[in-house]
């Protein structure tokens, strides 16, 4: 149908531009996802005339090193195929002049970021027609709505002397340069097929990024030095990101970075690859060492500092990067903060964020990413502390307003200073400030402690649950907020069949239940063999549901359990040592743990090596076992055969059914 330079080349700019893509300024196409773009076809002289509606073919993308249809990484389309399996669709739109047909390609919305092949398959023939670049795009509907934050080439960070570098996420190259980061990063070595699907998420590549534009624990971008520089260049030396990224591109990690180097460059990388993002500029920045959410400035009695991993950096920069997050739900959506300077580490490795904005403002630490160390680099209490000579730390100093002070980024369309702190956090020393601190250090606990806030429920049983006793089973209700809540609670027990199928009811109680903030409040269920007893079969299984009901906060919370009753055991003892070719005794008995008799009681005994494989089975003859006695029989056999071997027993009754028991038995020359 067509040959190998099927692009005509003015489609590059008219796609460009209307990707907002043409400041790249390059002669290739350069399109954003969950938009259209338009390709002309150049028929073969010898093709067929093309006719709309009637003709067709067959297109497909593909991304990375081993696409997929699975993954998400190789999409196979028709012509007007907008069928919701493949998101990807194409239409001919017209076919003048008589050997041209254009052709307009819708991507997904969620496709992965990257570099694109592109194929036509007519009838099994198939030709490359070349290769686009796929970028995010903040003008899609249901993605992002900040396009400035995307286009601006510069940024100004504020500390002690105005800085401003130059980001040239546009210059030529760079664009190439920052796809080369997503495929150096380690992820992409261990599992290239997964790390390329991933990329349609730009939370994943925001942590990507986060890690990789600092080199602590891969070929990333930059080195961060604090002391000595020698061997590189000094942090305050550079004045553009492009500089930097070339250098990495062609020699690895360059020397050397800090925090605002670092924020320039994850900005630039985030803006060429269609994030939003802006450089964040914070004073008075907390690390807070061991994730109290406190900093603590400890002194000996000479006033002299005591190291404690705690800090306070005059200033601290990072990037904001504005998206999305349906992992934590809408109201997260916007501004979420990442830090790609190397600090502490997130999951084993050295990169923070994205936590959203709204989380930190809200003191709701248990959202993803590290929301805490983020906390508390803006809104940490202080406290100083001196060391007695009998080594117990006194409080004699503190502060809760000294850290995250003047929060500031460069405001959209001019070069002022935007004072962003109210989007981090309420008024210092406001009431909204100080209950926020309060919920920060009780979602903090939560979290170190692998719990997550809100309403609990759980079912927790007895020790000791042997049938035919009677016991208790309970329903728990933990409150992990910080005001008491009040909730109807219901516990049900029904008995149950091993697939599933429910009986009857065996036990059932509510209760009114209120349990304050930080606590946890029991409904007990009292289970009587008079209740489950005529009820349950041979699988002895009960299923325990509870239910715990606010009708004011419209909260419902289950918990369920299945249960199986302990059966009495069949203790089994060989009278005497077993040796080949001589009798030996094995006495058996079990204990009647029901407060009723049991009929129709057998043992039956199975000797695996020792009978030749021949069960001897023997029956009680007592018609019952009373209450709390004890059933007893004997078996005799002779093992054929010296080795190790078991003794397998098995119990049968009206009551009791099918337990079993074994014994190992070294038989002996």
């Amino acid at each position: 149908m067509a040959d190998p330079t099927l692009f005509i080349t003015d489609i590059f700019s008219s796609n460009n531009s209307s990707h907002h893509t043409e400041l790249y300024g390059e002669e290739r196409l350069i399109v954003r996802r969950g938009q259209p773009f338009v390709i002309v076809l150049r028929l073969n002289s010898d093709s067929k005339d093309f006719k709309l509606g009637e003709t067709s073919f067959t297109l497909i993308v593909e991304t990375g090193p081993l696409p997929r249809k699975q993954s998400g990484t190789k999409f196979t389309f028709s012509l007007s195929d907008h069928t919701v399996d493949t998101e990807w669709s194409a239409s001919a739109i017209s076919n003048s002049p008589r050997n041209t047909v254009s052709v307009s390609i819708s991507s997904s919305p969620n496709s992965p970021i990257g570099v694109y092949s592109l194929t036509v398959d007519q009838e099994g023939q198939k030709t490359s027609l070349g290769q686009f670049t796929l970028l995010f795009n903040a003008w899609c509907p249901g993605e992002w709505k900040v396009t400035k934050y995307i286009y601006s080439r510069y940024c100004i960070e504020y500390f002690f002397l105005l800085s401003i570098a130059s980001l040239l996420q546009f210059e030529q190259g760079i664009l190439d340069i920052c796809l080369k980061i997503l495929d150096e990063n380690p992820k992409f070595v261990s599992d290239a097929d997964k790390d390329c699907s991933a990329r349609r998420n730009p939370i994943y590549v925001s942590r990507v990024l986060s890690a990789m534009i600092n080199s602590n624990d891969d070929r990333g971008v930059l080195t961060g030095e604090w002391v000595n520089f020698v061997g590189g260049v000094h942090p305050g030396l550079w004045i553009g990101s492009g500089d930097i990224l070339r250098k990495w591109a062609k020699s690895g990690p360059v020397k050397y970075g800090q925090c605002w180097v670092f924020a320039a460059v994850a900005c630039t990388v985030s803006r060429s690859l269609g994030i939003p993002c802006r450089v964040v500029t914070n004073f008075g920045s907390a690390h807070d060492g061991n994730a109290n959410l406190v900093i603590e400035n400890l002194y000996n009695e000479d006033g002299e500092r005591i190291d404690s991993g705690d800090s306070i950096w005059n200033f601290h920069v990072w990037v904001d990067s504005w998206m999305t997050r349906p992992d934590l739900g809408s109201e997260y959506d916007g501004w979420q903060t990442s830090d790609p300077t190397p600090q502490e580490t997130s999951d084993g490795v050295c990169c923070c964020g994205p936590a959203s904005l709204r989380s930190i403002k809200e003191g709701e630490l248990t959202k993803k990413y590290d929301a805490p160390f983020i906390f508390a680099e803006v809104n940490a209490d202080v406290v100083d502390l001196v060391r007695q000579s009998n080594g117990e730390f006194v409080k004699f100093s503190g502060s809760t307003n000294s850290v995250g002070r003047f929060i500031s980024t460069k405001a959209v369309g001019s070069d002022k200073r935007d004072d962003i702190t109210h989007q981090y956090k309420y008024p210092e020393g406001s009431k909204e400030e100080r209950k926020v601190y309060e919920r920060a250090k009780h979602n903090n606990k939560l979290q170190q402690q692998g719990e997550v806030p809100g309403l609990h429920l759980k079912i927790k049983l007895s020790d000791n649950m042997m049938v035919g006793s009677d016991f208790e089973v309970y329903a728990v209700l933990t409150n992990n907020l910080m005001e008491a809540r009040t909730c109807n609670l219901m516990f049900f027990a029904k008995a149950v069949s091993y697939n599933g199928r429910l009986g009857e009811s065996c036990g059932f109680t509510s209760d009114k239940v209120t349990v304050p903030a930080g606590e946890e409040r029991r409904v007990s269920l009292r289970l009587k063999y008079d209740s489950y007893g005529s009820v349950i079969n041979s699988d002895r299984l009960i299923q325990l549901s509870a239910i715990a009901i606010n009708k004011q906060t419209i909260d419902y919370h289950k918990a369920e359990k299945t249960i199986v009753l302990d059966a009495p055991e069949i203790k089994i003892k060989l009278m005497k040592e077993a040796t080949v070719n001589k009798p030996v005794t094995a006495e058996m008995t079990l204990l009647n743990t029901l407060p009723e008799p049991l009929k129709d009681c057998s043992f039956t005994a199975e000797g695996v090596g020792l009978t030749d494989g021949k069960p001897i089975t023997v029956k009680y003859v007592i018609e019952a076992v009373g209450p709390k006695q004890e059933a007893r029989a004997s078996v005799k056999f002779t093992p054929s055969s010296a080795g190790s071997s078991v003794l397998l027993v098995n119990f049968d009754s009206d009551k009791l059914r099918n337990i079993k028991s074994f014994i190992n038995v070294v038989v002996k020359y």
